[in-house]
Order: C-alpha cells, then sequence, then structure tokens
C-alpha cells in the first residue's frame, strides 16, 4: 500500500483529513483544481499541512501522470468543488474503482440529479433548467405552477448560497434574473436558472458511506430552517436521531435508491431530503463528507462521522454499517438579523451555565461589521446543546433564542 494519500480540494470540511490520515501513518498530498480555491474556501486553504501539492491547470491525464508517482491506490474528493475532478483522476488512474462515471455530472449539477432520479425511477420534484425566461414562463404554464410558490437557485451551489423563494403570485423573474449570470461562492458564473416546485415538509440530513455499492448510514440529522423575505434554507438547528427513529427508516430506503440513481459506489454521500405529503423528494445530493462543522458534531452525537469513516476504510478497510447514538445533541446557528455593526457580544454571557450547554462559537469580535444571515456561510454564531432530557434541551433552546433576540446591529 502506498505511503501517500492524495485529497482533492481539502478545503472546507475536507481541511481535516491531512491531520487524520498524518495520524493513520499516511502522507497526505493535495490536489486542487484550479490554482487558487473557491472564494467561499479561501480560509480552509492550508497547503502547509501537505508533503506534496499540485494545481489541476486544464489537462487531466497530465495531472494524473504527476500524481502516479505516489502509486495511489484510491483519491478522497474533500470538498464539493472538488467532487468532479476526484472522478476523473479515479477512472484515469484506478478505472471500474470509483463512482459510477457515466453519471459524474448527477453528483454536482442539481439538474443532472433530477435527470438521473427520473431515469432510474425514483421520485422527484418537478424543475427546469434554464437561461431564457419565456421557457421557463412556458413550463411554468405547462406544469400550472405560474402563480405558485417556486424555489429559484444556481445548478451548482452550496450552503443555501443563491436559493431564493418566490411566494405565491411573486415576481419570479426578478429572481431569475437575480442567480442568472452571476459568480456564486463556488467561483462558478450561473449560466443558467433552476426552477423547481416548492417542497413542503421537514427537511433531513442523511449522511452515509458507500463500499463497492453497498450503503451505509453515518448519521441522520432532521434540519429546522428559516426564511427571511425570499431567502430560505436559514440554518436555524439541527437535531440528531437515532437509526432505529420511525423518521430515519421511512426516509432510508429513498435515500438508498437515490445513491444508487446518482452512481455513488464508494466513499463519502451527503444526502438533503424533505419528507412531504407524497413521501420523500431528494432536495439534494453530494459525493463528499458534510461541511459546515458538522464533523465535529457528528462526532460528539455518534463517536464517528465522515472523515472517520473515511481513514478507517481506506487505511484499515474497516466497514461499518450503521451508526450509534450516543448522546442527544441539538446544534443551534445563530442567525445576525441584518448587516451593520455588531455590538453587544456579551449578550451571550451566561450561556456556560445552561445545563445542556456544551460549545459554542461566536465568528465575529464585538464591534465587526458582520453580514445579515442568509445561508450557512453568514452564520453569527453556532452553538452546541447535548442532554439527555429532551425537556431540558427544548428549555436551554428557548433561552439561547431570547439571546439572539436581544443582539443588537447598528447599521452603518
Amino acid at each position: 500500500m502506498s505511503d501517500y494519500t492524495i485529497i482533492v480540494d481539502p478545503l472546507s470540511t475536507g481541511q481535516e483529513y491531512p491531520a487524520a490520515f498524518r495520524a493513520a501513518g499516511r502522507k497526505p498530498v493535495a490536489v486542487l483544481s484550479g490554482l487558487e480555491p473557491p472564494p467561499a474556501y479561501t480560509a480552509s486553504w492550508n497547503p502547509e499541512d501537505f508533503d506534496h501539492v499540485h494545481y489541476f491547470t486544464g489537462d487531466v491525464s497530465v495531472l494524473a501522470d504527476e500524481l502516479r508517482q505516489y502509486e495511489p491506490t484510491y483519491l478522497v474528493p474533500g470538498a464539493e468543488s472538488g467532487v468532479e475532478l476526484c472522478d476523473q483522476l479515479t477512472e484515469i488512474l484506478f478505472p471500474g474503482t470509483g463512482n459510477v462515471p457515466e453519471l459524474a455530472s448527477a453528483r454536482r449539477d442539481k439538474w443532472e440529479m433530477a435527470q438521473a432520479l427520473t431515469e432510474a425511477g425514483v421520485p422527484r420534484l418537478r424543475q427546469v433548467l434554464t437561461a431564457d425566461p419565456a421557457e421557463a414562463e412556458e413550463w411554468l404554464r405547462a406544469n400550472d405552477l405560474l402563480g405558485r410558490r417556486l424555489v429559484i437557485k444556481p445548478p451548482k451551489s452550496a450552503a443555501g448560497d443563491e436559493v431564493y423563494v418566490v411566494f405565491e403570485g411573486g415576481d419570479w423573474r426578478e429572481r431569475f434574473h437575480r442567480v442568472l449570470g452571476r459568480t456564486n461562492k463556488m467561483g462558478l458564473i450561473n449560466d443558467a436558472v433552476l426552477i423547481q416546485e416548492y417542497a413542503e415538509g421537514t427537511e433531513y440530513l442523511v449522511d452515509t458511506y458507500s463500499v463497492d455499492g453497498v450503503h451505509a448510514l453515518v448519521d441522520v440529522c432532521r434540519y429546522t430552517k428559516v426564511g427571511r423575505g425570499d431567502k430560505i434554507g436559514i440554518y436555524r438547528r439541527i437535531d440528531f436521531l437515532a437509526e432505529d427513529d420511525p423518521e430515519v427508516q421511512a426516509l432510508w430506503p429513498y435515500t438508498r435508491d437515490v445513491l444508487d440513481a446518482v452512481g455513488i459506489r464508494i466513499g463519502c454521500g451527503h444526502v438533503e431530503v424533505m419528507m412531504t405529503a407524497d413521501g420523500p423528494r431528494l432536495i439534494e445530493v453530494a459525493a463528499r463528507p458534510a461541511g459546515g462543522g458538522h464533523q465535529m458534531v457528528s462526532e460528539l452525537a455518534t463517536g464517528d462521522n465522515h472523515i472517520k469513516r473515511t481513514v478507517a476504510h481506506r487505511v484499515r478497510g474497516e466497514v461499518r454499517d450503521g451508526f450509534d447514538l450516543v448522546q442527544h445533541l441539538r446544534g443551534v446557528f445563530i442567525i445576525a438579523p441584518s448587516e451593520g455593526y455588531f455590538r453587544n457580544r456579551e449578550v451571550f454571557d451566561g450561556i456556560e451555565s445552561l445545563k445542556s450547554f456544551h460549545w459554542m462559537k461566536i465568528l465575529h469580535e464585538e464591534d465587526a461589521v458582520v453580514p445579515a444571515t442568509v445561508d450557512l456561510f453568514t452564520c453569527l454564531a453556532w452553538v452546541i446543546l447535548i442532554h439527555s432530557d429532551p425537556q431540558t434541551l427544548d428549555e436551554d433552546y428557548q433561552r439561547v433564542l431570547e439571546m439572539e433576540a436581544a443582539i443588537i446591529i447598528e447599521t452603518p
């Protein structure tokens, strides 16, 4: 076995891979999918963590030849931006051992995801991808969605970036043109817009790990999200569920079908599913570890996570068939109500005295200019509550929301 592990775009959550593989006796090598990381990931790019760094300059065959010197037997994608390149390199270096190559775009592009589900006979939300508002209007009329609630977003984005809701009777064209042509936080130009029927229900995060097409659960969370104006998908809280929870059992067969439909056969899966009145419906799926600090909370709740599962499998050949919920955990995302100067950081004084308090990270200093929270990238702070008593969790959660309500943001 090679002494090296190659990680494609070790950014966002993927920045945790080098230390984990090094601790397991492997030398980490970084491959960046461009000369610079995408704007959203700049702060997580740490080239000093790697024995060697390579950059993709446009010729995947040349890059594959560079990597042969490490005698690799696998590659690992670290972030969303590296998923497609990792698939391409894997197929060149060790054909037939990765995810299904013909379905590579379905693991990254939200329109292609939907097409793959249709091909596999898996229920999905109705949607259209277009850069032409006339074509969009024709589709909306044909599907009896004109004047209905809609979701508008880029086909390739992450963490709720540029995801908008159009309310009943709202101006979908304004949101359409707001997305079209803009450069999103992945550094990609939105050359088309995805319009989707609005899904009512409860949203879940389902994290998985697959080996040779056999899928296993890593963790499952119930999301609570809120909207502000025409922005949806603003994270409010997550609650971890046990594997035998009826909610999980209702989601799992559908999630396996999704993983098969988009060709995930090896490694991490990160699936967001809405349980609607008509049954589960895919929001999106990714073939990489969950981001947004999720690895830490997953380990606290289950004793395991995507990073640990990957290292155990790739280095030691260990494969698990599920997970254990070792403690009840609720993650709370603190929302900044507007852009401006954050004037009262002390509003959170005393939060440590809450019975379920475990950890908090405030992402901005007092008097710093903070953005209004519109997605996962712009949260003001995170709080983790852990307790065996659900009522205590609920009571402490309400107290955290009271603190949040007293935040003072002074407009510049």
